[in-house]
């Protein structure tokens, strides 16, 4: 038999002035965010996070979360529901038609400006040999653009030093998708087509929080991930179109 064991450690972060700030921002933004969710929750009687998910995720998505942020927010909403409806039914906020039951369920659950929130792989990665952590924060699109915009030789430094930074998480989240797609393609026994995205960023049209996603991310190697992983027996039924 094989024991797995699952180590956790705590680490403490230790910011400049300018990071510890867009931190700061960062937790009030998802916080407000997880208020208005919260007040959605509520007066929509959402039970599930797939329903709350289709009442939220775009408007925000236009807030200027970055999806895995807007995930994040929707669960944990959903959990705050999820723990409070359990400890009703446990009778830890008293009988029914108590004072502390009935200020509880009269109004939706609210979060502190500097609540916790949950980060994921998809925002947050790990650079072991420099001893840092790269993590999503909602002024990162907006610094890269001012830095885009000063066109300086600082500025240019400064950007291809954030590119480097972000390119294990880029090439990791690839990774995990491409190995979803692949994986549900075999086990369904359906093939795959890559459609030819030359050009995609003056075809299509999008609200300004899609383009930011849609011209930064690394869509050509996400199609050779796909190959890469495609089982070779499989083979005939990865297709690429073109034109």
């Amino acid at each position: 038999m094989i024991t797995r064991v699952k180590i956790v450690t705590q680490v403490k972060l230790i910011p400049d002035a300018a990071q510890a700030s867009a931190l700061s921002a960062t937790l009030r933004t998802v916080n407000e965010a997880a208020n208005w969710v919260s007040e959605v929750a509520f007066v929509n009687d959402v039970p599930r996070e797939y329903e709350l998910r289709k009442h939220t995720y775009a408007d925000l998505k236009t807030r200027g979360l970055g999806a895995q942020a807007a995930q994040h927010v929707i669960k944990k909403v959903r959990d705050a529901y999820t723990t409070l409806h359990a400890n009703l039914r446990a009778g830890n906020l008293g009988r029914k038609g108590s004072k502390r039951r009935i200020k509880a369920e009269s109004k939706p659950i609210t979060f502190r400006p500097d609540a916790a929130q949950p980060y994921g792989d998809r925002c947050l990665s790990w650079q072991y040999d420099s001893h840092t952590v790269s993590i999503w924060t909602k002024q990162q699109r907006a610094l890269r653009a001012k830095l885009q915009k000063k066109r300086t030789k600082s500025a240019r430094r400064r950007l291809k030093e954030r590119s480097r930074r972000e390119h294990p998480h880029v090439k990791n989240t690839n990774h995990i998708i491409a190995k979803t797609i692949v994986t549900e393609a075999e086990r369904t026994g359906r093939g795959l087509s890559l459609e030819e995205l030359k050009g995609i960023r003056t075809r299509v049209r999008l609200r300004k929080p899609q383009r930011v996603a849609l011209h930064c991310w690394a869509f050509t190697q996400l199609g050779d991930f796909i190959v890469l992983k495609f089982p070779p027996d499989l083979g005939q039924r990865l297709l690429t179109l073109r034109g």
